[in-house]
């Protein structure tokens, strides 16, 4: 069970600070045409266009990515509650965000969904330092994109 705390720990550390770095899209980044609409990210995802990716707007671009990079520093806690089902939704989401996100951050959400996925069936991903270095420069794209 002390192996499953630390990454635990490092996963909800990681939440925190993922959701306190973005919170509204900076004025003047792009332009705001409507609100966020959840069911964007269920649409078929595209090749990223825009400062953006394919999100419609900065707000459904910082509020989705920061929400996909929160929920992957908590998989190891669905995985370890057994909720399958919403694992595998989760996962499924993750990596259509992964489709969805701005080109000069795509490499990197995209190493942060196989290492989180990955970590799924390797605690020591979350106790190595791997997580957490793949979730760097996603948190750094959030707090400068993101306010």
């Amino acid at each position: 069970m002390k192996n499953l705390a630390r990454p635990l720990t490092a996963a909800a550390l990681f939440a925190v600070l993922a959701l306190t770095a973005c919170s509204t899209p900076t004025a003047g980044n792009a332009p705001s045409s409507s609100a966020p609409d959840s069911s964007s990210a269920a649409a078929t995802p595209t090749h990223s266009s825009g400062p953006f990716g394919d999100f419609t707007d900065a707000a459904e671009a910082c509020a989705t990515i920061s929400q996909q990079a929160t929920g992957a520093s908590l998989l190891p806690l669905s995985a370890a509650q057994g909720k399958t089902e919403e694992l595998e939704q989760f996962k499924t989401e993750l990596g259509k965000t992964a489709e969805r996100v701005p080109d000069s951050l795509k490499a990197d959400f995209e190493k942060l969904n196989k290492i989180a996925v990955a970590g799924l069936s390797d605690q020591t991903v979350f106790s190595s330092g791997q997580f957490r270095d793949a979730m760097a420069p996603v948190t750094r794209w959030v707090a400068a994109n993101c306010k």
